[in-house]
């Protein structure tokens, strides 16, 4: 059910009111249920027998994620360790070729791949000839005729004209290089020196061998970090006109991830701080010509991410906002997430047991979750919502053939919201306001039922 008549919103409060009433721990949505709900009674089993019944009659995602840096970033929330012998790097390639015959034969069908992602970590670890060696294996095992896209997240200290030659060879397409932010002071104080220089050099290098599309990294909330840090960076950065930037707020979880643990928390900005880096970012960027997609990322109007938001096909997982439509996403390699119609399921975490496992001639899956015709309703709300800022429920519940009464809690949940000037309601369609943009991950947790359960496994909404 929806609020019977509209609320009427209170005078706007101050974001500093805002803050107080609406910053709490709430998960980031590119999944759901999100991998805090993940357990192991879904693991190689299950997995392999969601494998033999995926449909493939649209071509499939591919992820690979490489878990290796040169150093180790103190504020890195990724399942990455730092590592420089190239035998151990060469070696977990011919895992991962190992695990794709694993999880083809489950398959049993020919599989067609529409995209392909390399995470980490440092994708660019990979000696250029064991990067060919890999992309050599997936063509000899996956059709590849179909894929459009191939994309990498790269360090720039690390990038090598040899790796750049390798890249446009494989036909990379797409590529995101980690900035986070150009203040010398601030990157004292998370352990990663980076010169704009570098980053330039890279964008130029990966143009010239045919990359399509440049996505930069930016974080804000970092220690020792200023509005003036980030609208600064914004400056130079823009230079090189990326058609896409990834402004993401710096989630401090030491108890998650020790050597965050390094980090000081008198250097880290509050709340309102934090709050005053986002909007400041924001309204550079917009001023300058990108356009906001959803909550983090922003993109040249010509960029297919900006298409897919004005016609309403932008999606969201685990890479953050996408325009991958594939309903099978196959993770290959330590932690990767897997998803099929059935559900999701993760990898083992840590590499020596991913090895033994893979080894041994055993799928590697260590947890997940299947998904219920009630998941992939709320799912779908949700992604909706941080897509959008937008959704018709009544329109969800009749496309999954669900009761809009199963989410009716959330309305109660979401009546100060409404007050707060956050949202505005009008029967079953929910639009978040520009005012409630930042907090839409609070009004996604409105219709979560597990949100509370593990809000401690989350960061902070702003």
């Amino acid at each position: 059910m929806s609020l019977s008549s509209p609320v009427v919103a209170s005078p706007v409060a101050s974001s500093a009111d805002l803050i107080a009433r609406y910053d709490a721990n709430a998960p980031r949505y590119t999944s759901y249920p999100t991998a805090a709900q993940f357990t192991p009674a879904v693991g190689a089993g299950q997995w392999g027998d969601w494998l033999a019944r995926a449909p493939l009659d649209q071509a499939v995602s591919l992820y690979l994620h490489i878990p290796f840096c040169k150093r180790l970033c103190w504020y890195c929330g990724c399942n990455t360790r730092a590592m420089n012998r190239e035998s151990v790097i060469a070696s977990y390639v011919d895992l991962l070729l190992r695990e794709a015959d694993l999880v083809l034969a489950r398959i049993g069908r020919p599989v067609r791949v529409g995209s392909i992602h390399l995470g980490g970590g440092t994708p660019n670890m990979l000696a250029p000839a064991d990067l060919e060696r890999l992309f050599a294996g997936l063509a000899a095992r996956f059709d590849l005729g179909d894929c459009f896209e191939i994309a990498a997240e790269l360090d720039p200290e690390v990038l090598t004209p040899e790796w750049v030659e390798a890249a446009g060879r494989i036909g990379l397409t797409r590529a995101s290089l980690g900035v986070q932010d150009l203040s010398p002071d601030v990157q004292a104080a998370v352990n990663r020196p980076e010169r704009f220089e570098t980053i330039r050099w890279a964008a130029e290098a990966l143009r010239a061998q045919g990359l399509v599309s440049l996505n930069l990294d930016l974080m804000y909330g970092l220690p020792r970090q200023t509005a003036e840090n980030v609208v600064t960076t914004l400056g130079l950065v823009t230079t090189l006109r990326p058609e896409r930037i990834a402004l993401f707020g710096y989630a401090h979880v030491p108890w998650m991830k020790p050597h965050q643990k390094l980090i000081k928390d008198d250097e880290l900005p509050d709340a309102p701080l934090r709050f005053l880096q986002s909007q400041a970012a924001a309204r550079y960027l917009t001023g300058k010509g990108w356009t906001a997609i959803g909550l983090d990322h922003f993109a040249l109007p010509h960029d297919g991410l900006a298409a897919a938001q004005r016609s309403g096909r932008l999606h969201r997982n685990f890479q953050g906002y996408t325009t991958d439509q594939a309903p099978v996403l196959i993770g290959l390699g330590v932690s990767s997430i897997s998803r099929t119609p059935d559900g999701y399921v993760q990898n083992l975490s840590l590499e020596r047991e991913w090895r033994a496992a893979v080894s041994a001639g055993h799928l590697p899956a260590a947890r997940g979750v299947a998904l219920s015709p009630e998941d992939v309703f709320v799912g779908a709300i949700i992604e909706r919502l941080m897509c959008d800022f937008a959704v018709d429920v009544a329109e969800v519940a009749a496309r999954h053939d669900r009761p809009v009464e199963s989410v009716a809690g959330a309305w109660t949940l979401l009546e100060r919201f409404a007050e707060d000037g956050l949202i505005e309601i009008e029967g079953q369609r929910l639009t978040v306001t520009a005012l409630g943009r930042p907090f839409v991950r609070a009004v996604c947790a409105a219709f979560d039922p597990a949100a509370a359960a593990v809000a401690d496994r989350h960061a902070r909404v702003v």
